[in-house]
This record gives structure tokens, sequence and C-alpha cells, in this order.
């Protein structure tokens, strides 16, 4: 017996060693395709190389593809568990040819590989070519020697494949196994070709057309081969087993199920261990790539492939969330071929455990409600859709578990009321967001998030993909088109760029298609989850239904992760260092700086900020892995997780967690910093390279702010210090360790030097320079009073009042009165008045009268001493002269 991972390892090795390049599989969620849901084939990673548009270092390519087929036009939901071969999830096998072999070489590779390494007998095998494929008919005669009846003429679309309504197409030829008489069914092409005697396994893809239009086809300069095998369906033929789900993959699963549950499978509950296999494999594989539960769009396909599995475990009598105990099993069976699973083991788990806990709690609850509301009725009757919905938008009930619930009472569900009581929830809404905040201006967005439904957010894992352009806007109104030249903004259905929201900045980047490109100059997010591209029509003419290619500027993203990251880091290194009232209050995640808002009473001393820098920089170090989880907030909040201030969060949460130190030390089991976030960030913490705070600073009565640089910004940061350093140095004439300490000697030299100047400037205004032109000279009798007036100049204001008091101290009795000239004209007067003259003259209304000639108003101080000033300082000697008419006529 082929076990599933040698099929899958003897397909890969056996067209490596054919010339194909091993390419890994892509994500589930398309980034080159924005028509599809999930990627569902092999060839999808591949259709920019088929059409021409992208290029590879190589000609031939082999891949083991991940799909899934849940949603969309391809759904296999409903029939999982109750057929032999229908699943959610599934491995395609490929082998590709870009433009070298064809048809000969794409037939005798794959009759080699069933015939020879995996041994299929001949005598069993047919194949089907399209009708008019004479070509491809005349290589399987000569290649596998087979006669007319065991290569089947098929005149439909089964057996000629194109990508679209235009593009690369051609005929195909599939590849049937028959399975003996004791299984029903006909070859294809007969009345019983539904049966599963005759099983189709690999289905090869000539790609010889191009449909340019719907009745013009033409031929490709340089055909393709585009091949898919399905590798359950070869696991079952090589095990000898007539259903997927009897495979040893699919065994291993049902066993670990089966041990948890402390019973196995029996032929009436069978179909439930089946559902819960394949589910599990569907929803750990998506949320490995990124796609998470929701309401919306994948999350919505994702939440019910979960609890459809979830419900088919409560049948089975799981007193406790199952599905979250089975992903050991899975990454042990499958994590060597794929290790994202690995990688996102923990992830995966805490998502299914959140998700099932949560919906038990819905089951319990809605079940309890339609069985009291339901009570009355009887087999045949209508259950009330008004409450139907009710239970669906109060309690989180979805409607298809109502009508499940309801089904085995012979009950049905009065859909058309249920739909009108959404209608009248919608038209709330709408009146809703049209009275409130930024809706007055901006009312568009609601009803053209209603109509298009949420933007698809692939951020998280990508920085370029594809989408399709659902809506145009230009001065805030929809339009058709944007024309060259013409600014506006785009919705499509899926995105990887980054609209501005929790502080971090919106992505800006590049939008392109067949003749048309577009800049994205901002991201803005608009009514909850609607990201809306605004920018400018470089080229061509942009219109609605347009398939772009998108690409995110790497480098700015880039920077603005490790910013983002490193603000958690600096978030939590200010609480340990300052203590557990650090409380974000806003923020910035820009690509060339960061800045942090918080609580805390006063300024952070150097030896603090030095800390906290030290602090985050040890954790940048470890570089550890980054991770995310989904919590529910509640849960998230037990667990350590610290909210953002401005934040709107959920009943579910991303938790972003990095620092490993904590964890090792049973500090946090999550890490060091742990916060609940829904910006991007680094893979590990080194990538963010250095951590530089720059500046601490007040931003408002007991909240402080620290800006820091990351990365190449934080390293340029340095090398400008050192080079500051370094020409300070020199300039000094010392070495950078003794700059400190050269330039505290300095200045106090300096300080020395400008008393000395000071002192010297008052002896000189005081004693002119000689005693005829000294204090005395300026000297005079007021009546019996002595006045000593004087102007001087370049003497601080600050130091006139020292003038007057050594004036006071040289007359003995008097009054002295100073007017002071500043370089650029203004004027400043003090006056004083002994002790013993203070009861005949007032210090301030002498200075006032001063004041009023040099333009001043006012003047204030004591009956002793008093100051004032004045702009006009060319009129010194005219204020000194009214100071001694006021005296002469006191």
């Amino acid at each position: 017996m082929s076990s599933v991972n040698d099929i899958r390892s003897t397909f890969l090795n056996f067209f490596k060693e054919n010339g194909h390049e091993i390419v890994a599989s892509s994500p589930l969620v398309p980034r080159n395709d924005p028509t599809l849901m999930f990627t569902n084939a092999g060839m999808v990673q591949f259709k920019n190389v088929f059409t021409g548009v992208e290029k590879r270092a190589y000609q031939r390519a082999t891949t083991s593809q991940k799909c899934v087929r849940a949603g969309g036009k391809h759904n296999d939901l409903d029939n999982v568990g109750y057929t032999a071969r229908h699943l959610t999830f599934f491995e395609m096998l490929g082998n590709f040819s870009f433009g070298d072999y064809f048809k000969e070489r794409a037939i005798e590779l794959a009759w080699n590989l069933i015939t020879k390494d995996f041994g299929l007998k001949k005598d069993k095998l047919l194949v089907t070519v399209y009708h008019t494929d004479d070509e491809a008919a005349g290589y399987w005669k000569k290649i596998a020697g087979f006669s007319d009846d065991r290569i089947i003429r098929i005149p439909t679309s089964d057996n000629f494949w194109a990508m679209g309504d235009t593009g690369p197409c051609g005929p195909c030829s599939e590849i049937f196994i028959d399975r003996g008489e004791h299984i029903w069914g006909g070859p294809p092409g007969s009345p019983e070709e539904d049966g599963d005697r005759f099983l189709e396994f690999w289905n090869l893809v000539f790609m010889q057309y191009e449909q340019v239009t719907k009745e013009e086809r033409v031929a490709l300069p340089r055909p393709s081969i585009d091949t898919g095998m399905g590798l359950e369906r070869m696991a079952c033929i090589l095990q000898g087993v007539e259903s997927v789900f009897e495979t040893d993959l699919f065994r291993h699963l049902i066993e670990a199920a089966s041990s948890a549950l402390g019973h196995g499978p029996n032929a009436q509950n069978v179909a439930s261990y089946r559902v819960i296999a394949d589910h599990l494999r569907s929803s750990a594989f998506l949320i490995a790539d990124g796609v998470l539960p929701s309401n919306e769009g994948r999350g919505y396909v994702l939440r019910r492939i979960m609890r459809r599995a979830m419900r088919h475990a409560q049948l089975l009598g799981a007193s406790e969330p199952l599905m979250h105990r089975l992903v050991w099993a899975l990454v042990r069976e499958m994590g060597q071929a794929y290790p994202d699973l690995v990688r996102a083991e923990k992830l995966i788990e805490e998502t299914l455990q959140l998700e099932e806990t949560r919906f038990r709690k819905t089951l319990v609850r809605g079940l309890s409600i339609l069985d009291e509301k339901s009570a009355g009725l009887k087999k045949g009757d209508m259950f009330d859709g008004d409450t139907a919905f009710t239970l669906y938008d109060t309690y989180g009930f979805p409607l298809d578990l109502t009508q499940d619930a309801l089904k085995s009472r012979g009950i049905s569900v009065d859909q058309a009321a249920f739909t009108d009581a959404m209608e009248r929830q919608r038209e709330k809404a709408r009146a809703s967001w049209a009275g409130s905040g930024e809706a007055a201006t901006e009312t568009i967005w609601f009803p053209l998030r209603e109509k298009l439904g949420a933007t698809e957010f692939l951020g998280y894992e990508t920085e370029s993909a594809e989408g399709a352009v659902t809506a145009l806007l230009k001065d805030g109104a929809e339009v058709d088109s944007l024309k060259a030249g013409e600014s506006g903004a785009i919705v499509l259905n899926q995105t990887p760029f980054y609209a501005e929201s929790g502080g971090q900045v919106g992505d800006i980047g590049v939008l392109t298609g067949e003749g048309v490109k577009f800049r994205v100059t901002d991201m803005q997010k608009k009514a909850g989850d609607l990201f809306v591209h605004v920018g400018t029509v470089e080229q061509g003419t942009l219109n609605v239904g347009t398939a772009l290619q998108l690409e995110v500027d790497h480098a700015r993203r880039s920077a603005i992760r490790a910013n983002h990251s490193a603000t958690h880091l600096l978030h939590e290194a200010l609480r340990q260092v300052l203590g557990d009232h650090i409380a974000q209050r806003g923020s910035l995640v820009a690509p060339d700086r960061l800045r942090f808002d918080f609580v805390h009473p006063k300024p952070i001393t150097p030896e603090e900020l030095a800390r906290v820098e030290d602090i985050a920089n040890d954790v940048v170090l470890e570089n550890d892995e980054v991770t995310t989880r989904v919590m529910a907030v509640d849960d998230a909040r037990e667990a350590g997780a610290r909210a953002l201030f401005g934040e709107k969060y959920g009943d579910e949460v991303r938790v972003v967690s990095m620092g490993k130190s904590a964890r090792e030390h049973g500090q946090n089991a999550l890490g060091w910093s742990v916060e609940l976030c829904g910006g991007t960030h680094v893979r590990r913490t080194g990538d963010i390279g250095l951590i530089s705070v720059t500046s601490e600073s007040a931003v408002a009565s007991g909240v402080r702010r620290i800006e820091a640089l990351t990365g190449r910004h934080a390293r340029k940061h340095a090398n400008d210090t050192m080079a500051l350093a370094k020409t300070a140095a020199a300039e000094l004439r010392t070495t950078i360790e003794d700059v400190p300490s050269r330039i505290a000697a300095l200045m106090e030299e300096r300080k020395k030097l400008e008393r000395d100047l000071s002192d010297a400037r008052k002896k000189l205004a005081m004693g002119g320079g000689g005693a005829s032109n000294g204090a005395a000279s300026a000297v005079r009798e007021v009546g019996n009073v002595k006045l000593l007036a004087r102007a001087v100049e370049g003497v601080e204001t600050k130091d006139l009042k020292s003038l007057v008091d050594d004036g006071k101290k040289q007359i003995g009795s008097g009054v002295v009165a100073i007017v002071g000239v500043t370089e650029d004209g203004k004027a400043g007067i003090v006056v004083g008045v002994t002790a013993d003259l203070t009861s005949r003259f007032n210090a301030v209304e002498l200075v006032r009268k001063g004041s009023e000639v040099l333009g001043g108003k006012g003047g204030g101080g004591r009956p002793d001493m008093a100051q004032a000033g004045g702009p006009d300082g060319a009129k010194a000697d005219a204020a000194l002269s009214a100071i001694e008419q006021a005296m002469a006529g006191a």
C-alpha cells in the first residue's frame, strides 16, 4: 500500500527527474485571481505565466497544490461526508509546461508514471479526449497501445478547458480506472457515468488556443500543458479502497476523533466522522493561510465549515469542544509536506477552540428559545420569520440552523417574513448611519458598503495580489470610469493595502492592469470595513470591473511594520520601568518614525529613558517570532493582553505577542508583550533592527510623549550623532569620551568670564573712564536731596537693580535713577530711594514718570525700589529729567 505522503513524494520526484521544478503550493487565498474565492486548482498560481504576463526561471513545473471548494461556484460543502469522493479540501498533483513540451510528451510522462511508478494495470485504464482532438487520440494509441474503444471521444465542455470567456483554452484528456463490476456505474459518456465504478483521477489539459472573443479563437504561438491529479483519488486506487475516507490519512484522523470521543464510527454516524475529518483539514489550512472566521466573504465560508464540523461533533455526543484537540493528528500527517501547518499549529488550535466555545453557547441558547417558540407547532406548520430573525440578529443563531433544527419535525420557516425583518433592520442601520459623525458629509459610504460587502484584507499575509474594481468615486460621487490625470478613490473586492487605523498610517503603492496604472497615495477605511484606495490615474482609463495587479510599496510597509512592533515593545518597557499605570493615549506609526503618548504624571529622567530603550532592544535582539492569534476579547484580557487607546474591539480580537523571555519563565504564556492589535507587524523581533528613542516631552497635563526611530532610520540617527560627536571632539581637541568633561569645564569658564564681564560693565557704566566722569559727576542736588541719574549702555536689564543698590550706597541718602538702553533701542528704568526718604519720595511714582517718557505704561515695585521700561531708549536723558522734575515738585 502506498501512503498519501508516499504518493505525493513519488509524483513530485518523478517529474523532478524529468526536468521539472518542484514549486511550493500557493496559498488558498488566490493572490493573482480576484474572481476566485479560494485556490481550486494547481494552475491558479501559474495563470499569469500561461498568459505571458509573468516570466519564471523555469519552463517545466510540478506541484502538490492545496485546494478548497466550499464557496462560490465550486462548492462541495453539502456533499461532504455523504459521498465516496467529495471533499472541501483536497490536494491537486500537477505538472506544467510553459511553451515547452506538448501533447505527446505529456501523455508519455503520464503513462509512464501511472503504469510503472504507480503500477496501475493497463487493462483497467481508459481515457477521454475532446471529440475533434485526433492528435491526442493518436498519441494514446501510439504510447499506451489503446484501441478505439478505450479512447472515448466527448463532445462537451467536460473535455474542453477554458480559463474564462476569453484567454487560453484547449482540449483535455481525462484518465479513468475501472474499479470493477462490484461497483455500480458506467464509462464516461454512458447513461451510468455518474456511478463510482469508473473513477477519473487525472486530467491533462492541452492549452493550444486563445479565445479572443466569443466567436474568435486563434492558435497560441507556444502551446502549454496543465495537468491535475487528485491525490486523494489516487490514494483510493493504490490502497484498494472505495472511499477517500478509507485512505490512510483520513483513517488516522477519524481514529484521533474516535479516541477523543471515546467511541468509533458505525453505519449511523460515520458521515459525522467524515465531515469532522474533512472540515478539520479545510479549517486548519485556511487559518494557516491567514483566513479567520467572520461574517463576511472567505471568513464566513470558513465559519460555515467550522460550525458544520462542530455541529456534527455535538451530534456524536462531544460534551466539550473537540476540533482543536485533533489538530496534532493533522499536523502529524501533513506537517512535513506543508511546514506552514506546523508554524500555525497554535493559532489553528486557539481559533478552533474559540469558535467552538462560542458556537456551543449560541447553539444551546438558540435551541432553547427555538423549542419554546415552536412548542405549539405541528408537522406542516410554518415557524414565524420575525422570530427566526430575532434568533439570528440578537442571539447569533443562523437561519440555516433554525431550518435544520425544525426540519426533523416537518416544520418550515417563513423566509419571506425573515427577509422583510432583515430589510427593516437594514433601514434602521441606514438611518442611524446617516445621522451620525462623519456621515453628515460622507453619506455615500454606508450604502456602498451595504451593496458591495466588506473588502477582503489580504495584507497580513502578502503585499501583492489581484483585485477587481467594484466601485470608483470622484468628488464624493460614484462614477463609471476614471481617466488619466484624474484623482479619485477605488474600492476593490480584496486588497493587500492596509487602511489607516489604530495609529498606523495607510499603505501606498501602485495598481496596474492592461494599459492602466493608478498610483495609491492614501488608504482609508470607511463604513467599518470598506477599504478605499485614494490616488490618481497615471495611465489609461480605469473602469468598474477591471482586474488589477495590486502592489504595496514594500520598503515603506516594512518600515511601518518595524515601527509598529517597536511601539508595542516600548509600551511594555515603559510599564516595566515606570509602573503599571502606564496606558497608551494615542500613537503614530509612520514609515520614518513612531510616536507614542501615554499617561505619566512627571518627566522621565534620562536614566529611566535609557532603561526603557535598553529593555526594548533586548527583546529585539532575542529575534523571537511575532505571533498572532484570534481570541475572545475577554479571554485575551485575562491572558494579559493590553488594549490600545482609541481602538474598537468586537467579540473576537487579534492578539499580537512577542518576546520569549516571559514565556520561558512562565510570566505570561503568550509572550513578553501581548496586545490587542489589528495592525501589521514584523515576522520576528530582530526584523526591527534597532530602536532609538529620540525625544521625551509633555503633550498635555499628565500625558507624556516619546518619539523613536527604528531600523535604518535609527542607524542613520546614530551615525549622524556619532559624526557630531567626532566633530565636537575635534573642535575641542579631545577624545569623544572626554567631550562631556571638556564641555563642562568650558561652561564653567564661560560663566566666570560672563561674571567678570558683567562686573566690568557695571563699573564702567557707573565709573565712566575717570573721576570727572564717574558716579560723583552724575550726582546733583534737587532741593536738599541728592539725585544720582545716569543713562547706561551695555548693561543687561537684570543688572540695573544692582547698579541702583550700589548708587544708594555711594550717596548715602537720596534718590538713584538709572536708564539702561539695550542694543535694539529699547530701555529699562530702575529708581531707588534710600530708606530715610521713602516718606517723601515713592520709587513707584517716580519710575512711572520716567516710563511715560520712554513710551512705556506703568511700572511696579516697592516705595524704595521700582522698575519699568519702554520702547524708546533714545529718550533716556529726557526720562531722567522727568524724574528730576517730579522730585522738584514734590
